[in-house]
């Protein structure tokens, strides 16, 4: 004698029913109260349209850490005569470990009889088989952090100009460090003093571009490397790439050339950890005048 949809909602709601009373707790089963409705109408009075499949989902609490594995469980309306869609989750599973699990639930399943309900025996299973897979990927997660840990660099470059004047000029520098990522500032006027910082390849790069083609009177005084195990931006002296114009001495009218107060520029060094930096600009200690 075939089996009617009607005997399989009713085993579907039979064993709705003994789940609850497994898991009575607020939280341990999460069903939609509707389609249990829906189910209990449809047996009600058989002759109308098919509810809707019934869907639900298992909290379990796995092995002595009580880590969470969800089961999720989709039910066809011949069930227990068709295997039910089972998938098993954990966000303490990688998906490699994930897929291997599901893996084995559903060769479970299919080994079974049919028109077996077998919700609460794939309950145990997955009880009973996630925990080697929970335990390795513990070992893996305590072994990728115990991986050498990747070291950075900060590559941080004093350049020396002349003079640095043009518009162009200071434009093509700004953009450039914008660009790259980079940080640090640049000293108008005469002297003209560029400091940046950031990864090696950016400053390197940053070098090649602003010489090209003919920027002559320049040159790269001073290169300090600096390691460290987190993100580089983490021991920058300077947030952005700021733009240095001080005071300068005397007064020439509309001449360009003209020096800047160096006194200025040692205290901003000083600011920055820097200091050291003006001897080796200018080949003289730099002092601070008593005001």
């Amino acid at each position: 004698m075939a089996v009617t949809v009607k005997e399989c909602l009713e085993l579907q709601l039979l064993e709705v029913e003994m789940l609850l009373s497994m898991f009575p707790k607020e939280g341990e089963i999460n069903l939609d109260e509707d389609a249990v409705s829906s189910v209990q109408r449809y047996l009600r009075n058989d002759d109308g349209a098919l509810p809707p499949q019934l869907e639900y989902s298992i909290a379990l609490d796995v092995g002595e850490a009580r880590v969470k594995v969800e089961l999720q469980v989709l039910l066809p309306h011949m069930y227990p005569h068709v295997a039910p869609q089972l998938f098993a989750r954990s966000n303490a599973l990688h998906r490699q470990q994930q897929l291997q699990l599901n893996t084995g639930l559903t060769s479970h399943i299919s080994s079974l009889d049919s028109g077996e309900l077998c919700i609460c025996g794939a309950v145990q299973w997955v009880k009973d088989h996630s925990l080697p897979y929970l335990e390795n990927s513990k070992i893996s997660s305590e072994s990728a952090s115990k991986e050498v840990v990747v070291k950075e660099t900060l590559h941080r470059m004093w350049i020396y100009s002349h003079h640095i004047y043009r518009q162009e000029l200071r434009k093509k520098i700004f953009d450039c460090a914008r660009k790259l990522n980079l940080t640090g500032f640049c000293l108008t006027g005469k002297p003209g003093v560029i400091c940046v910082e950031g990864l090696r390849e950016n400053c390197e790069e940053f070098w090649r571009v602003i010489r090209y083609p003919n920027w002559k009177h320049i040159s790269c005084k001073h290169v300090e490397n600096i390691e460290t195990e987190g993100s580089v931006d983490n021991i920058r002296l300077f947030h952005a790439f700021e733009d240095l114009q001080f005071q300068a001495h005397g007064d020439y009218g509309l001449r360009n050339d003209y020096h800047m107060d160096l006194g200025q520029f040692l205290e901003f060094l000083k600011q920055h950890q820097s200091g050291h930096i003006f001897q080796i600009l200018f080949g003289v200690e730099g002092k601070l005048s008593d005001k």
